[in-house]
């Protein structure tokens, strides 16, 4: 950690330091800027996530030197994603992205303190555990620094150029800036999750992913040889939750079994063993926020949270801090290129993310299949090629129109 000054005026003070915010803080640190790095928690520590990176953003993570590190946590790499809408079997590898084939599931235990020692290390970065932001401090309009208090109850201000909001789905700093809400679309799920002690997986290590009438059940491979389970059933269905209420793992195991009898997957899941207990969420937003201000930002899930079922998150939130930190590096004279910044940065991530959050917002939704998507998702699984294009959508391989372009060129060979 850096030795500076506390009476410092900082570059860049960054709230939140799991995955978007010790990415910036290294992406900054990389273009000469001084950062001070706040986390409210104590590392190790775990949060409710989808922690998968598919391979395009397990690039990032090599690229910043710290796969190996992450890879000591035993999780699995893997190429394979096995997909089952009702009868329909989409089974494949995720397409090669910059040299990079393989995904990684790491728990939220080893990613976040294994990030945030590496961004705590970088020439520039002071980091601290345990400090609370309870407010940010404004001047002629525009946002200059924060305050808060560490676990002691010493309260403290520190000043800064800007200040980042990376704090997560349920942001502070984006009430406290009063950031405005862009886009809003409730899910229409409840959401539970579950590590798995000796869950068995049929051939090669991959992601599962079930939808079965109104019920989704996706399965990864992650760190200490546990299988990261998420559960979802519809938000109205108030017996579910109260059974979940009730008795969570149980509940857990009886709704994989009801929902899915005619797959592998309950039996499975009923012969492994619950690690820790179920947690979850009844109902959450797709959000999408003003991701910049004068004097503020927003970075990660405090700019955009989308559906877990996309796996999207970690690959925002890396991709943002790069975008970010090269807007702030390319604009010297920050308060007078509030508005351009802004413009810039909003405008980038939207070109970049925009139709994976469309993807999340279609997830999010509980609408049965049509009987022309059933024929599309076997025409899907059927086909090699169009399996890779499917499986491409997730890891930015390829794009939505690429994959209806190619089923239309299916749908022509058959004569339909």
């Amino acid at each position: 950690m850096d030795s500076m000054a506390k009476d410092s005026i900082y570059d860049v003070i960054i709230v939140g330091a799991r995955v978007a915010g010790s990415s910036l803080a290294y992406e900054l640190s990389k273009k000469g800027m001084r950062v001070l790095l706040l986390e409210k928690g104590m590392f190790p520590s775990d949060t409710l996530s989808t922690h998968n990176f598919f391979n395009n953003a397990v690039a990032g993570l090599r690229e910043m030197g710290v796969l190996d590190r992450l890879l000591e946590s035993g999780a699995p790499l893997y190429k394979r994603a096995h997909v089952q809408f009702e009868d329909a079997v989409i089974d494949g590898d995720y397409p090669v992205v910059n040299g990079e084939a393989n995904c990684l599931c790491v728990r939220r235990t080893h990613l976040d303190q294994t990030l945030f020692e590496h961004a705590a290390s970088q020439v520039g970065v002071t980091a601290l555990l345990g400090f609370r932001v309870t407010g940010v401090v404004t001047e002629n309009g525009a946002v200059c620094g924060v305050t808060g208090s560490h676990k002691d109850g010493r309260t403290e201000t520190f000043r800064g150029r800007l200040v980042v909001g990376a704090d997560g789905r349920r942001s502070a700093v984006r009430e406290m800036v009063k950031s405005e809400r862009k886009i809003c679309v409730p899910t229409e799920f409840a959401s539970f999750v579950g590590y798995f002690e000796d869950y068995r997986q049929e051939g090669e290590t991959c992601v599962e992913f079930y939808k079965q009438g109104d019920k989704l059940a996706i399965v990864f491979p992650t760190s200490d040889g546990l299988a990261v389970v998420g559960l979802m059933y519809p938000l109205e269905d108030q017996a579910w939750t109260d059974r979940f209420t009730k008795d969570a793992e149980t509940a857990f195991i009886e709704l994989a079994g009801e929902a899915f009898p005619q797959l592998s997957f309950p039996q499975r899941l009923a012969q492994a063993r619950l690690h820790g207990s179920v947690k979850g969420l009844l109902g959450y937003d797709n959000d999408w926020w003003d991701g910049m201000g004068p004097g503020w930002a927003l970075l990660g899930d405090a700019m955009s949270f989308k559906d877990p079922a996309v796996g999207q998150g970690m690959y925002d939130a890396m991709t943002g801090s790069r975008v970010l930190a090269d807007i702030l590096a390319s604009h010297p004279d920050w308060p007078s290129s509030w508005d351009r910044m802004r413009e810039a940065y909003n405008g980038t991530m939207e070109a970049k993310t925009i139709t994976r959050f469309g993807m999340a917002c279609l997830y999010t939704k509980n609408m049965p299949f049509t009987p022309e998507q059933t024929a599309v998702n076997h025409l899907i699984g059927a086909h090699p090629e169009a399996a890779r294009a499917f499986l491409g959508m997730y890891n930015y391989a390829n794009e939505p129109h690429d994959l209806e372009r190619l089923i239309g060129e299916l749908l022509q060979g058959q004569g339909a």
